[in-house]
């Protein structure tokens, strides 16, 4: 058999393979998300393009608030989840005598569904949850943790405790890929921990990358628990682009609901290809 028609054949058999995939993907993704565009572009009344529906966001206070909250919570709770993954990461890559604990307590929150992680997470946070009973017990006033200015911290601590185990196992697999002999020779030179510490963080370049890119898109997706421990109508800390469009959908303006998921995924492409970006240019200078 001759090499090219062994080739096409080999890609005849791939494509057939993907063909299934490509089609969900298309009938419940990719064909919904471009007649949502379209939809963005039209006027409800007649059916005619427009761009009142993108002007009418833009002019939004609770559009813009929810953008801001959005974009606020991206930007402190990716670094926060990203550091503590890596430090849990490079403990657990040692000899330490609680690493089985640990690595039963990363694990668990990606196996416990969602409403029994806000469930547990009421408990401690309702105005007659743990918190508040300890902080009685103290002396100290009460706090309505999700209706003022404390609800950022809670969704935060919510994140990461939801999202902190995937990153886990991603930065593990990432150390245990390093070579040992680039420590081997660090130590014959006398080389410090931080020297040592430089060399892991080089290694670990591409994992980081792709724990960045998961960290941010799950940053996205905080609504589900926002929405189960808040409601549809949070504090104005907590209100995310995920419950605008939410109230949108129940008021039946599919336009701008349309417009809005459109800006959020141009926003998010965006935000990838810079971060491909970055990655590919970091390691064009460590090469």
């Amino acid at each position: 058999m001759k090499p090219g028609r062994s080739a096409s054949k080999e890609m005849m058999a791939a494509l057939c393979f993907l063909l299934p995939g490509f089609a969900g993907f298309s009938i419940f993704y990719l064909i919904p998300f471009g007649q949502s565009t379209m939809t963005s572009f039209q006027d409800g009344l007649d059916g005619s393009w427009t761009l009142a529906n993108y002007e009418g966001l833009l002019a939004s206070s609770s559009f813009l608030k929810a953008a801001k909250n959005t974009f606020l919570f991206m930007t402190i709770s990716v670094p926060i989840i990203v550091a503590l993954s890596l430090g849990l990461a490079l403990l657990l890559n040692q000899r330490v005598f609680i690493r089985k604990w640990l690595r039963t307590a990363y694990v668990l929150p990606l196996v416990v569904p969602v409403a029994s992680i806000v469930l547990v997470w009421q408990i401690f946070f309702d105005w007659n949850g743990v918190f508040n009973a300890w902080m009685e017990y103290f002396g100290l006033a009460r706090i309505d943790w999700m209706k003022s200015d404390w609800s950022p911290l809670v969704i935060i601590l919510i994140y990461v405790w939801k999202n902190i185990g995937y990153n886990i196992v991603l930065f593990l697999a990432g150390l245990q890929n390093i070579p040992e002999h680039y420590y081997e020779f660090a130590d014959l030179e006398g080389a410090s921990r931080m020297r040592k510490f430089s060399i892991t963080l080089t290694y670990l370049t591409p994992t980081t990358f792709l724990v960045v890119l998961m960290s941010v898109l799950n940053s996205f997706k905080v609504f589900r628990e926002t929405y189960l421990v808040a409601g549809d109508y949070p504090h104005d800390s907590i209100y995310m682009m995920q419950h605008y469009m939410n109230n949108m959908f129940f008021s039946l303006d599919i336009e701008k609901l349309s417009a809005s998921a459109a800006l959020m995924a141009a926003v998010i492409f965006v935000l990838v290809i810079v971060m491909f970006r970055i990655e590919r240019v970091f390691r064009s200078y460590m090469e």
